[in-house]
């Protein structure tokens, strides 16, 4: 590809981040990496009335999460930060005052309100009816006398089409007729979008504009000032639409929360970058488990697709679990560490590393997301436990059975010096021979007496986890306390 590649990730801070955005920001960072380009990031906040506290950090620290790093940028005590396009309101105002001179934009004293969403919602007709760009010098200087306009509108060609060859979906044209004068500066001394995303992508240089396919629309109005300020056009690749599974509008209720909610709920980033990106891109029509430097290898754009991907949360949660599944139990242990000290209960015993290495090749093939842990091994970090002691008597037991099955598991435990797993099941498999109990039912017993619940990782593991000294111990609770229940 002649010259740099170099693509930016624009978001807007009116909202949390959420799967499409971050899907365009996954998008243009693969690019750039497949042609060792570079990848920006600049916040968008000139819509000033529509700025949402905290969504800048959360969208900057759903990027890091994600391990998608950027090129450039003000240097602040380190890392690059992102570009503000509130940092560089000179450069847009100079720009449409040249515009103004040219000829290609106006003022226009119809339209002083503070965009407020009523404004937002007439903009189209108002341009319609705003006359200001026909106004005599005679009438501008009249109302420049009562009032100083800073609303300044670009003035679209009044025939004629604009095009684009879009790196997706092919050429296409607008005529230019059906497309009404806009603002491109308002009353606050902000730019809007059109303004503003057109001077930053020329000044920084950005090779390809990669953006979602609700933009499209506005491609003939950037074209317009780009042709109209002289500058080299970017190329643009609008990315297909992200929907539910019912092929509505993606929204929460397909499960389109925020970025920073699946981190929280133990989604691992590396099967978010994998799942997003097949939401309008394949490397081929079979493979979907891929390393992230795969992805890179083979990201070009004549593999996303123009049609909308859809959105499909029980894939995604499949995908996870495997990523689960394909990690060392060292790693594993590293990624539950955080979600057990947020979720366990504070009176429990410390999480040790260590013994959290031991753990987890026990959950490994029984969890999904990283938020499950806690619930599946609270008892793996408690003294004894306390349970209803009517839930040792197992399916075809009494009482009497139920603790003489207990106090013979006791004996043997205590009994012995190997706890490895495989002898504890030799071991007790003789036993529960011995009482003519079946494996469901002697099991059944020790599950309960070990756990407090009826359903685990395998029991002799866990017990072998566990160590003899707990074991015993919570065996003699069970016995004390079943036998005081009776």
């Amino acid at each position: 590809m002649p010259g740099e590649v170099r693509v930016r990730f624009a978001p807007s801070p009116t909202g949390l981040p959420h799967i499409g955005n971050i899907r365009t920001a996954l998008f243009n960072w693969l690019f750039a990496r497949h042609h060792g380009g570079k990848f920006i990031v600049r916040v968008e906040d000139t819509d000033q009335v529509r700025l949402v506290p905290g969504s800048i950090e959360a969208m900057l620290e759903g990027l890091r999460w994600l391990n998608i790093d950027w090129n450039e940028g003000p240097e602040v005590g380190g890392p690059y930060g992102p570009y503000f396009q509130s940092e560089r309101l000179d450069v847009y105002q100079n720009l449409a005052d040249r515009l103004v001179s040219q000829g290609n934009a106006y003022h226009c004293y119809c339209v002083q309100e503070r965009p407020d969403q009523a404004t937002r919602d007439r903009r189209a007709s108002a341009s319609a009816d705003c006359k200001c760009r026909h106004l005599t010098q005679e009438q501008i200087s009249k109302l420049k006398a009562g009032q100083d306009s800073k609303v300044i509108r670009f003035a679209m060609p009044e025939e004629g089409v604009t095009k684009v060859n879009d790196l997706i979906r092919g050429e296409v044209e607008w005529r230019n007729e059906t497309l009404n004068d806009f603002i491109i500066m308002k009353s606050d001394g902000f730019p809007t979008y059109h303004l503003a995303v057109v001077a930053d992508d020329n000044l920084m240089e950005i090779s390809h504009v990669m953006r979602a396919e609700e933009w499209l629309p506005s491609t003939p109005r950037h074209l317009q000032i780009i042709e109209a300020l002289g500058y080299e056009p970017p190329k643009f690749a609008h990315l297909p639409m992200i929907m539910g599974p019912d092929r509505a509008k993606l929204s929460k209720r397909h499960g389109a929360t925020a970025i920073g909610e699946y981190q929280d709920e133990g989604y691992l980033p590396e099967a978010m970058c994998n799942f997003m990106v097949l939401l309008g891109w394949s490397l081929d029509d079979k493979t979907e488990i891929m390393s992230i430097q795969t992805i890179i290898d083979n990201f070009t754009l004549d593999r996303v697709t123009k049609s909308a991907a859809i959105f499909d949360q029980e894939k995604l949660l499949w995908m996870n679990g495997m990523y689960i599944r394909e990690m060392t139990p060292d790693q594993l242990a590293g990624r539950m560490m955080p979600f057990l000290e947020r979720d366990l209960p504070k009176d429990l015993l410390p999480v040790d590393e260590e013994y959290l290495r031991r753990i987890a090749p026990l959950l490994q093939e029984r969890i999904k997301r990283l938020d499950e842990v806690a619930k599946q091994i609270d008892y793996f970090f408690r003294a004894d436990e306390e349970f209803d002691t009517e839930t040792l008597v197992q399916k075809g037991m009494d009482r009497d059975t139920t603790l003489s099955a207990l106090k013979a598991a006791l004996e043997d435990l205590n009994a012995t010096d190997d706890f490895h797993h495989e002898k504890l099941e030799e071991m007790l498999n003789v036993t529960g021979e011995r009482l003519s109990l079946s494996r469901r039912q002697f099991f059944g017993v020790l599950r309960v007496a070990a756990t407090g619940r009826a359903v685990s990782p395998p029991l002799f593991e866990m017990m072998e986890v566990i160590g003899k000294d707990r074991t015993v111990s919570r065996f003699k609770n069970a016995v004390e306390r079943f036998s005081a229940a009776g």
